[in-house]
């Protein structure tokens, strides 16, 4: 499979063997949460419980939590960014918006995903990897007579008109990983060009990544462009759907752990940063938060519905 590394040429389309933790925490800790409701929930409990933290969660897409945590830059109201794509939580750093921190246990992530932090200035890190692609609903297809697409050309044939959802890439950045991925891909101006001819098939923008999938799921669209571990799920729990990696190539996000500037709990946002690089709370992504991704801890197992790290291809 071929995929390419993600870069902030996306602008222009919108505008780990385990070091110990201590047990001893006490306090509270608030998570502006980008990963699947269920993985946000599943995450800061088990947090909460194994170093007795008070900790909430706000669940919202990339694209919003930047612009939230933008919004209250001169009073915070989060202590911890979880999940979502890497390239917002950089964007976030370069607008001083993020606290630097280099986790003890950085050392437990496979060496080709610490540099991220490194080259943004240590304001995030690596936390897991989704492969962007598309899944389809075998039956809504074979109910109206189309052809299972294979490549990201053939989403903008006439036939699938109405019949594709993606994310709004101001929300989602999901869909900012698509944008960035077919300017890799063609360049700019074909880039645009392309999306512009799939927009005539888009039946939503939703404002969520993970929903084209959901909706995928339920038959109410043919289509949907996401990250292939959020239709995995969809598969696991029954749906009709196959998993698309487009044959063009494709690109892929790396998922972020970052402290906010300023954060009222600092200590407690570190551990809990400290703890999400560990193989226990990885394992928890999926074993209790039902999330797919490709795991970054070295020693950490992933799900048998994850893809395989082998299947990526980095630049």
């Amino acid at each position: 499979m071929k995929l390419k590394t993600l870069s902030t040429l996306v602008a222009a389309g919108l505008a780990l063997s385990t070091v110990s933790l201590s047990t001893s925490a006490a306090g509270r800790l608030v998570v502006y949460c980008s990963a699947t409701n269920a993985m946000c929930e599943a995450e800061t409990k088990a947090f909460a419980e194994k170093y007795d933290v008070k900790t909430t969660f706000v669940r919202n897409g990339s694209g919003s939590t930047l612009a939230k945590i933008e919004a209250e830059k001169r009073n915070p109201q989060a202590d911890v960014w979880y999940g979502g794509t890497m390239d917002p939580h950089s964007q976030a750093g370069e607008m001083d918006l993020l606290e630097p921190y280099v986790s003890p246990n950085l050392d437990q992530i496979m060496p080709q995903f610490r540099d991220p932090a490194k080259r943004k200035g240590n304001y995030s890190s690596a936390v897991y990897v989704g492969i962007l692609g598309f899944g389809v609903n075998k039956d809504r297809l074979k109910e109206k007579g189309l052809p299972i697409p294979t490549c990201w050309k053939d989403l903008v044939k006439p036939e699938y008109k109405g019949e594709i959802q993606i994310a709004d890439p101001q929300s989602s950045g999901t869909a900012y990983t698509a944008l960035a991925t077919f300017d890799q891909l063609w360049g700019t101006e074909q880039a645009f060009d392309y999306l512009k001819k799939l927009n005539t098939n888009i039946s939503q923008y939703t404002k969520s990544g993970i929903a084209p999938a959901r909706n995928a799921a339920r038959g109410e669209a043919a289509i949907g462009i996401g990250f292939l571990h959020d239709y995995s799920l969809e598969v696991e729990n029954g749906a009709p759907l196959e998993l698309i990696s487009p044959c063009e190539g494709t690109g892929y996000e790396i998922g972020g752990v970052s402290i906010i500037k300023n954060a009222r709990n600092m200590d407690n946002a570190k551990l809990f940063v400290d703890w999400t690089l560990s193989k226990e709370a990885q394992e928890i992504s999926w074993k209790e938060g039902k999330s797919y991704q490709i795991l970054t801890n070295t020693t950490a197992e992933s799900s048998p519905m994850a893809l395989k790290l082998s299947d990526l291809k980095t630049d």
